[in-house]
């Protein structure tokens, strides 16, 4: 038997063994700045622990394994979970703002809802190079939040909210980013090849260098409907994309690869599309007022808007 309040063995693991007067082994969770006692759990290990409804706000629960855990509701407020594994963990209606989850393992992890009131709250927490591939994100709170680095693949962030967080060089093909609020992210470098953002809005976000292509031949990316306005996309690879119906009014468009993409009904007044590539686009139906073509690639022109400004 372990003595009480030995610290597990594996390197980063920071909850503690004690046992209790009948001999029971109980895990003890303990704050990570003052080291007073949280909770404690009857078990030898948190993984698929139920720690549904846990005041935990400020637990040091780094590297801990909490695979398929139930921490429905818990309030984790500024806890630290950086490196823990939370594979298949149940967070629905978690309460995560500040918390720490750099480099955590959430493959699977549930976060989301189809109510918004029951989304995990991830406000200014910390998911750089987290794993969240195949999560559920849906209509999850994570605005300010930092994900740069963060592996996305086939998540369901479909209504979550992120406006202003960072998500630069995530990585998330085929991710759903369906009517999600990324106003003023940062998704620099990001890959978001066949991804489905339609209806999205990205108004003022940052997408230089962002990849929006496909990972195999004659598929695309649809961003139809989505909100561009007056977002960066300098140097971004939209090729083959469908983009119907899509804002990018104001837009930098700079040297954008939009060879082959449908942008039927697309908004691009006033948009600097300075050597950006329109071969094989259809600009019949394109808004392109004020937007000064002359200066893009491989721009096939309608006659009868040749003289617009």
């Amino acid at each position: 038997m372990l003595p009480p309040d030995s610290v597990l063995g594996m390197a980063g693991a920071y909850e503690s063994f004690a046992t209790d007067r009948k001999g029971a082994i109980m895990v003890e969770i303990k704050h990570r700045e003052t080291g007073l006692l949280l909770e404690t759990v009857e078990s030898d290990s948190l993984a698929g622990a139920d720690l549904r409804d846990m005041q935990l706000n400020g637990a040091d629960l780094r590297g801990v394994d909490l695979s398929r855990a139930n921490l429905e509701s818990s309030d984790l407020l500024g806890a630290d979970l950086s490196g823990a594994n939370l594979t298949d963990a149940i967070l629905v209606g978690a309460h995560l703002k500040d918390a720490r989850l750099g480099g955590a393992n959430l493959t699977r992890a549930r976060m989301g809802s189809e109510h918004p009131s029951r989304a995990a709250l991830l406000s200014g927490a910390d998911l750089s190079r987290a794993n969240l591939t195949g999560a559920d994100l849906r209509n999850s709170e994570a605005r300010l939040a930092n994900l740069q680095g963060a592996n996305l693949t086939n998540a369901d962030m479909r209504g979550a909210d992120f406006n202003g967080a960072n998500l630069c060089h995530v990585v998330a093909p085929k991710a759903l980013f369906i009517k999600a609020n990324l106003r003023e992210t940062n998704l620099c470098g990001a890959d978001l090849r066949d991804c489905h953002l339609n209806d999205a809005n990205l108004a003022r976000a940052s997408l230089h260098e962002a990849d929006l292509t496909s990972t195999f031949p004659g598929g695309f990316t649809v961003i139809n409907l989505a909100n561009f306005e007056g977002a960066d996309l300098r140097g971004a690879k939209l090729r083959n994309c469908s983009a119907q119906d899509t804002n990018f009014r104001n837009a930098n468009l700079t040297g954008v690869d939009f060879t082959n993409a449908v942008l039927g009904g697309a908004i691009l007044r006033r948009a600097d599309v300075t050597d950006a590539d329109f071969k094989g686009v259809e600009l019949a139906s394109v808004t392109m007022e004020f937007a000064n073509f002359s200066k893009a690639r491989n721009a096939v022109i309608p006659t009868y808007k040749k003289n617009l400004r």
